[in-house]
């Protein structure tokens, strides 16, 4: 099924969903190949581990100190135009969280962040309304650019994706219609304190796709990114868009691999960039997080789901393919009970954190209208419900990993042994 131009990814392939028994994370982390990835649920709520045990085995690190980023010269007010005039330097990025040490028997806040995969403003005006309401309800967001939305169509072969053709992707090049409208989003969303991060370009995904690509088809693969989004104007022809507000160089610190595939590679070849976090990560318990190979890793969360019985991970994708088994037009009868079935388990997470651990949530969505759109509507009630309490900061990934970094080790190692609802004496936890 071929989607509307500008819309953001073909329709995923229809996949069954085997009956959630006792079953082990790694076997439900599954990701479909070709262009979706669906995931599934875990294991039942009765027997979700320790923290400690949540990480058993992993090449998961301890809290280590982590030096804040290297000061930038004070900025002259001018600004800079880079390159052909795609990206410009315009100072210090405004409204963003401040990061400060948790004070001893502090209770840390909670942090909520929304983070968005693929960042093209399409016909269905997504990206403007998620923007918008990040700024009507004080939140920033992360939203994953794609590079070859900045890239027409009649100059795709431009692109040389690891393991494919040139020109080849798993996902339509967008219009040029699009490619303007996206570059508009990215300069509000930039200038509301929103964080602008990579979904990389082609979107493979399986065999052939980031899984399989090695340290340096990764580094190729990011190379290519940067190149799009800073020769935008060259490879366009516009003359009358002005340049983003940013350095690309500098704006990206992290991204999140397509399908969730290829991380371990992935995290060897960001560390040449300077990245600092990354969200690939196909799951992990609602736990504080921790760094892999030196990097923030961010992943997607365990939440209940169908009232507690067992644990779903917190994207789209996955709701998608336990209530309509990855059809994106399911049975139109169910979509209020999938709808109110998908805020329950984020609100389920949400609540279990913010009574408990005060570990971060993370909810990774994609722009799209599955299921009459049921799943961005249930992401319009969550940001309504939890960015408005007190003690709730809605930040971007970049954001979090700026508080973390200046957080005492023993304090970040003493909130990773926390259960998500172990509501601690916080006199003890944060010294």
């Amino acid at each position: 099924m071929k989607p509307p131009p500008g819309r953001r990814r073909k329709a995923p392939a229809r996949r069954r969903p085997s009956r959630p028994h006792f079953i082990t994370l790694a076997a439900f982390l599954v990701v479909a190949s070709v262009v979706a990835g669906f995931l599934a649920l875990t294991r039942p709520d009765s027997t979700t581990p320790t923290a400690s045990d949540g990480v058993k085995g992993t090449a998961r690190e301890s809290p280590a100190p982590s030096p804040t980023a290297s000061k930038e010269p004070e900025w002259d007010g001018k600004v800079k135009v880079l390159g052909d005039g795609s990206t410009s330097y315009t100072g210090p990025q405004k409204g963003e969280l401040k990061p400060v040490p948790l004070k001893p028997g502090e209770k840390p806040p909670q942090f909520v962040v929304f983070s968005w995969d693929g960042a093209l403003e399409g016909s269905d005006h997504l990206f403007s309304h998620y923007r918008e309401l990040a700024k009507e309800y004080n939140a920033h967001m992360t939203f994953f650019l794609t590079g070859i939305y900045l890239l027409p169509k009649s100059k795709k072969s431009l692109y040389h994706p690891p393991m494919h053709n040139p020109g080849d992707a798993a996902i339509d090049y967008a219009t040029d219609e699009h490619i303007r409208d996206t570059l508009g989003q990215l300069r509000l969303a930039y200038e509301q304190g929103n964080e602008i991060g990579t979904h990389f370009n082609g979107h493979f995904c399986g065999k052939k796709g980031g899984g399989d690509w090695s340290v340096e088809e990764w580094k190729s693969e990011i190379d290519q990114f940067y190149d799009f989004v800073e020769k935008w104007k060259t490879n366009t022809g516009f003359k009358d868009v002005a340049p983003l507000p940013f350095d690309f160089r500098k704006e990206v610190t992290g991204g999140r691999a397509p399908c969730l595939e290829g991380q371990p590679n992935l995290l060897k070849a960001m560390k040449d960039y300077g990245w600092r976090y990354d969200a690939s990560s196909p799951g992990d318990f609602q736990i504080w997080p921790a760094k892999k190979n030196g990097i923030w890793d961010f992943p997607l969360q365990m939440l209940p789901y169908e009232s507690g019985k067992y644990q779903g991970l917190s994207m789209d994708f996955n709701f998608l393919y336990n209530q309509s088994a990855g059809e994106t037009k399911g049975d139109p009868a169910k979509y209020s009970q999938w709808e109110k079935q998908t805020v329950d388990s984020y609100m389920a997470g949400f609540n279990r954190a913010y009574y408990g651990s005060r570990a971060p949530l993370f909810i990774g969505n994609h722009f799209e209208d599955w299921n009459g759109g049921i799943y961005m509507k249930s992401i319009d009630q969550v940001i309504k419900n939890v960015c408005t309490k007190e003690g709730v900061k809605c930040v971007s990934f970049r954001e979090l990993a700026d508080w973390m970094d200046v957080q005492k080790p023993e304090t970040l190692q003493a909130l990773r042994g926390l259960d998500p609802a172990q509501s601690p004496d916080w006199s003890s936890v944060v010294k």
